[in-house]
C-alpha cells in the first residue's frame, strides 16, 4: 500500500478567506473517495495550532499501489480539485511511502 501525504501553504493573508479555501479544498477532498475508486482511505486536515510555522492543510490518503495513485493523480475529478488547490496556494510538498 502506497500511503500519501500532501501538505500545502494557502497563499490568502487575509483570514477569512484563507479558511474559505481551506473549508472549500477539505469539503471537495472529501468527495473524493466516492468518486475515485483507486482511493482505500481519504483525511483531509486544517492546521489548529502554531500557524506561523506550520502548514495550512494536509492530505493523508491510501492507495493499494503506484499505479492506483497515477491513476488517482490523472482522473479528472482529481485535476478539477487540483486546479483550485493550484490557485490559491503558495506551496506544496508531498511525500508518498510504502505501508
Amino acid at each position: 500500500m502506497i500511503r500519501h501525504i500532501v501538505c500545502w501553504k494557502l497563499s490568502a493573508t487575509d483570514e477569512a478567506v484563507k479558511a474559505e479555501h481551506a473549508a472549500r479544498i477539505s469539503r471537495e477532498m472529501a468527495e473524493l473517495p466516492a468518486l475515485i475508486p483507486e482511493i482505500l482511505s481519504l483525511e483531509v486536515g486544517t492546521n489548529a495550532l502554531y500557524s506561523e510555522v506550520n502548514w495550512d492543510l494536509v492530505l493523508i490518503a491510501d492507495f493499494e499501489d503506484a499505479a492506483a495513485l497515477e491513476r488517482y493523480a490523472a482522473h479528472p475529478e482529481h485535476q478539477r480539485v487540483g486546479k483550485f488547490i493550484g490557485e490559491v496556494r503558495s506551496d506544496r510538498v508531498a511525500v508518498d511511502f510504502e505501508v
